[in-house]
């Protein structure tokens, strides 16, 4: 966290929960903190509790109200437990950030059906899944608030991304088709489609394969130079770039907004692939 998760009104979301999937490190935690310096009370999710609760400390640290929670968002019952903690321990879920998501290289001949089931549940069918078990709170509330991550590798397409290429391209098909769908309850629906941020998964694709012991300062070398030559405004984006995105949209601000996906990528998907 840094000093641009703190850009909104400190307290422009207060009395507000959300509940962000995949929450425990990289963009979600990002975005967890973004909501929280803005006044929610956040929940976040993940599969791993043991990075959720070292990345609760942080938060908390922070000042924020925060609810650690193990979930699997490719397992139905398993988000709806979570979205009830989250109801229980905080009262509501007024917004739901659908960040969860697995990716990994691989070139499409040889992608197996366990790894495109993999992504393809975990970005797409978890989306679908955890926006379903807040619509019955969202509905009754009579106001929610759903953004979910979607990516920009896809409106171009891009090599060995195929099942994660899909997977994000029906992010942004369901994203307007819930908008749609739930505009009569209240509830506003948008999608966020982040450029590269330096997280562990990005560092990865700049290691060589097999390399079990990367030169990490060459690796940085890698992506700072991508980031020269590849995006407009001249360096890879950070989490609180996209955390601060989300807060706009789940502030009072977007009120009037629904069925969008935002790039927010430096300009890269301008320059082709």
């Amino acid at each position: 966290m840094n000093d641009k998760s703190r850009v909104f009104a400190p307290r422009i979301l207060e009395g507000r929960t959300a509940l962000v999937t995949g929450g425990g490190s990289g963009i979600g935690l990002g975005i967890a903190g973004c909501l929280g310096a803005a006044g929610a009370r956040v929940a976040i999710a993940s599969r791993s509790m043991e990075r959720l609760e070292s990345a609760a400390e942080t938060l908390r640290g922070a000042g924020i109200d925060t609810l650690p929670l193990e979930a699997n968002v490719r397992e139905p019952d398993s988000i709806r437990n979570a979205v009830l903690a989250t109801a229980d321990g905080f009262g509501s879920v007024d917004i739901l950030v659908n960040n969860a998501a697995g990716n990994f290289y691989a070139p499409s001949e040889s992608l197996s059906p366990n790894g495109w089931r993999a992504v393809v549940e975990t970005d797409l069918y978890g989306t679908f899944f955890s926006s379903q078990a807040v619509f019955p709170l969202m509905r009754d509330a009579g106001y929610g608030r759903i953004v979910s991550i979607s990516m920009t590798l896809h409106y171009r397409g891009w090599p060995q991304m195929a099942h994660a290429c899909a997977a994000k391209a029906g992010i942004d098909a369901l994203t307007r088709t819930l908008a749609l769908e739930w505009a009569e309850h209240g509830i506003t629906v948008n999608a966020v489609a982040p450029g590269p941020i330096p997280t562990e998964g990005v560092r990865k694709a700049f290691t060589p394969p097999n390399d079990e012991a990367p030169d990490l300062f060459a690796v940085e070398r890698a992506t700072e130079e991508f980031a020269r030559r590849a995006i407009p405004l001249g360096r890879m984006g950070d989490p609180e770039d996209i955390g601060n995105m989300v807060t706009y949209l789940v502030s009072p601000a977007a009120d009037w907004v629904t069925g969008a996906i935002f790039v927010v990528d430096g300009g890269g998907s301008l320059k082709g692939a």
